[in-house]
C-alpha cells in the first residue's frame, strides 16, 4: 500500500500493539498525546497531512477521537482502515468487552464511509504471510472461536478451519449456518470442530 512509503502521518485510534508495529514499519502516526484535558472539536489542534486512519481496539476511546477522525475522513485521499470487525469479545461473569468493530461503525456512520478491514476477516493479512514466508494454504489450518470471522477469514483464504468451542461461538450456530439457505453462511461453517485447543496436546505427544 503506497501510503506505507510516503512520509505523511497516519491518525491513529488503537492499543499499544497497533502504535508498535507502526512505529516498527516506520509510518508516523498521530493520536490524542498532545490534546488538553479540556479540548473539544472547536479548539483541538488536527494535523494537516493526515493519509490514513487506522481504527483498532482502543480502550479509551473518546468522543475527541471519533469527531477528528471524522474530519480528516471528510478528505476523500484519506485511507479509512480498521484492523478487524469483531464486535465484542467475551469476559467472566457475563460480561463482554466491546471490540474494534462497534468503533469501527460508530466512524462509518460520522464519516458516511467504509472502513477497508486490513484484518480478519480479509484475506489481506494472509496474503502478506503468504507473499513474506511462501505458506501454502493447502497446508494450513485456520484455528479460532468465531465463525463470522476465524472460520470466514479460513474459508476466504483457502484454509482448512477448525473451530475451538472454548471462545465465542458454539456447535448450534454452526449447525445453523450450515443449515442455512444464504450461501454466504456457509462460508463461516468450519471443517472441523474441538472441544478446546487442549485437543491438540496428544496429536504433539505421538509426535
Amino acid at each position: 500500500m503506497a501510503w506505507r512509503e510516503s512520509n505523511n502521518w497516519c491518525a491513529e485510534g488503537g492499543g499499544d500493539g497497533v502504535r508498535s508495529e507502526l512505529h516498527k514499519a516506520g509510518i508516523p502516526f498521530v493520536g490524542d498525546e498532545d490534546d488538553t484535558p479540556d479540548a473539544t472539536i472547536f479548539n483541538c489542534g488536527l494535523a494537516s497531512d493526515v493519509k490514513a486512519v487506522l481504527v483498532g481496539h482502543d480502550d479509551k476511546f473518546t468522543f475527541l477521537k471519533l469527531a477528528k477522525a471524522s474530519c480528516y475522513l471528510r478528505d476523500p485521499d484519506c485511507l479509512f482502515l480498521a484492523t478487524d470487525a469483531d464486535p465484542w469479545h467475551p469476559l467472566q461473569n457475563d460480561r463482554i468487552l466491546p471490540g474494534s468493530g462497534c468503533l469501527t461503525a460508530a466512524l462509518e456512520v460520522a464519516s458516511g464511509r467504509k472502513a477497508t478491514v486490513i484484518g480478519k476477516p480479509s484475506p489481506f493479512m494472509f496474503q502478506c504471510i503468504s507473499s513474506q514466508f511462501r505458506v501454502d494454504p493447502a497446508q494450513c489450518l485456520m484455528v479460532g472461536d468465531r465463525l463470522e470471522t476465524d472460520m470466514l477469514f479460513g474459508t476466504h483464504c483457502g484454509l482448512d478451519t477448525m473451530l475451538t468451542l472454548t471462545g465465542v461461538s458454539q456447535m448450534k450456530t454452526a449447525q445453523e449456518y450450515k443449515e442455512s439457505d444464504h450461501s454466504i453462511n456457509h462460508s463461516c461453517v468450519p471443517d472441523y470442530v474441538v472441544d478446546t485447543i487442549a485437543d491438540f496436546l496428544p496429536a504433539f505427544e505421538e509426535d
